[in-house]
């Protein structure tokens, strides 16, 4: 991982959480090559731990192959929502949980 080839380390995405992709506002360069151009993603796994999806790759510059990232994507069912977290040097880090139900029960208000 490479500290010298984003602008911003662990950046805060707040619920923006990608399976796939790379977050290349946040790419200043390849701090070996020193060119700016899309990534390659190698290494892709996908793995359920505990009824858990976890999945991870390695973002990696297109000319010289330089690692400037590993990203980790987890999934999960908890009770009746959807978990998402991501966490990747590049495209930072965000959490997300989105109600399985029909109407989310944290929007319902009390009655009287």
């Amino acid at each position: 991982m490479c500290g010298d080839c984003v602008e911003k380390e662990y950046p805060n995405r707040g619920n923006t959480c990608l399976e796939n992709g790379s977050f290349l506002l946040n790419f200043t360069g390849c701090a070996v090559c020193s060119k700016r151009d899309f990534m390659l993603i190698t290494n892709k796994s996908s793995k359920e731990e505990d009824g858990e999806q976890i999945v991870t790759y390695d973002h990696l510059c297109k000319t010289c192959h330089h690692v400037i990232a590993r990203h980790e994507y987890t999934f999960s069912i908890m009770d009746e929502f959807q978990e998402y977290t991501m966490l990747c040097l590049l495209c930072g880090k965000a959490e997300d949980t989105i109600s399985i139900l029909p109407d989310d029960p944290r929007q319902m208000t009390l009655l009287f």
